[in-house]
């Protein structure tokens, strides 16, 4: 068996690369995730910027796959490819489409699960500068079904709510978010911060009750 030909994602799984793979180590990481994740029996779906990428959404194309699981799953390099594999609290039922691969079908997240995802875990999006720039390109296309949005937002904290809001208003100029924002008011509490890692400073937008503690640069 020649090493090209074959890659192990896991532990008894050997996955065959198809000959026009062999000479980047192995085939790409949406070829092999869904039969990584049934023979690991784990739930998942594809997420943050690696689901944002899949929608055209991602200026700056993720360096690793990024993966949502419903239990721990170490990080892994396959082949060419490297997995980041997240654990995902209540990740049953959270929304989800299908991406047919040669290979099979493939859980991707949903383009409303891909912002408030994005917002929560801002680490996981590179920063808040490259968040932000992926949720304003996710309005264009394929868009984002703002009701599905509220109704996922009741799921997420109200930091990441608020993040989302305030980057869909100010920098997306999407008009359709006063469900949204009343969601916000709702969960009352103190401000959120605009960015988890910078200091509670700044001043505050009173529509989102987020504190703008620094400035954003969108790259459209």
């Amino acid at each position: 068996m020649r090493r090209t030909e074959w890659v192990t994602p896991a532990r008894g799984l050997w996955i065959p690369v198809p000959p026009e793979y062999r000479g980047w180590g192995g085939p790409p990481a949406l070829e092999f995730i869904a039969d990584m994740m049934r023979f690991l029996e784990v739930d998942y779906y594809v997420g943050w910027l690696s689901a944002a990428a899949m929608y055209g959404a991602a200026h700056q194309v993720p360096q690793v796959t990024q993966i949502a699981t419903a239990r721990r799953v170490r990080a892994r390099k396959v082949g060419g490819v490297r997995l980041e594999l997240y654990q995902r609290n209540g990740l049953s039922g959270l929304p989800t489409r299908t991406h047919t691969a040669r290979t099979g079908p493939v859980r991707i997240a949903t383009p409303e699960l891909t912002v408030l995802d994005l917002t929560r875990n801002v680490l996981y999006g590179a920063g808040l500068d490259v968040v932000a720039t992926a949720i304003v390109e996710l309005t264009h296309d394929p868009g984002l079904d703002m009701t599905a949005l509220t109704g996922l937002a009741l799921r997420f904290p109200v930091a990441a709510v608020r993040r989302a809001g305030w980057i869909l208003d100010t920098l997306a100029g999407v008009d359709d978010l006063e469900q949204l924002r009343a969601l916000s008011d709702k969960q009352g509490g103190r401000p959120s911060r605009l960015s988890p890692q910078a200091p509670d400073c700044g001043s505050l937008d009173q529509r989102w009750r987020i504190r703008i503690n620094r400035e954003i640069e969108v790259e459209v």
